[in-house]
């Protein structure tokens, strides 16, 4: 799956290659519970982005978030994110706390405030611009913008 994840991904100019980017030991509820403690403390939002290390898209928007640098700006400045494992039934139960946002595929996201409340789930499919077959900057920064609070 590895290599069809390259085909996908930008090449060495965008320095992104399919890696291990959902640590598959981690405990979504402690990530969760870490997160909000920072975003409590800094204003921000956490975004969960439920996925698995051989999903394409998964890997594709990882790369994007990390290289699209408007993206890039708006997740540092609003949010925390955590990368929640999904892989084989990992985190059933947090899957299961917020609604079963892996129904509608992965990746998937979801907003929560800084006191863990979700706010939106949202499937990431739609910020592909299909004519090209790559995330839209624009689509996602005003999902971005319209969830991270600020005023």
């Amino acid at each position: 799956m590895a290599a069809a994840a390259y085909l996908f991904l930008p090449g060495a100019e965008g320095g992104c290659r399919p890696s291990a980017i959902y640590d598959e030991s981690a405990d979504g509820a402690q990530q969760i519970a870490a997160a909000l403690a920072r975003a409590r403390a800094e204003h921000q939002r956490v975004l969960l982005q439920f996925g698995a290390n051989w999903c394409v898209w998964c890997q594709k928007i990882h790369c994007f978030f990390k290289s699209d640098e408007a993206v890039k700006q708006e997740l540092a400045g609003h949010y925390r994110v955590v990368l929640i494992d999904v892989n084989q039934g990992r985190n059933a139960a947090t899957v299961e706390k917020y609604g079963h946002p892996t129904d509608q595929g992965l990746p998937v996201l979801v907003v929560l405030d800084a006191d863990g409340r979700p706010l939106t789930t949202q499937a990431t499919g739609e910020f592909v611009n299909p004519a090209e077959g790559q995330y839209d900057s624009q689509k996602v920064l005003a999902f971005l913008k319209q969830w991270s609070g600020a005023q």
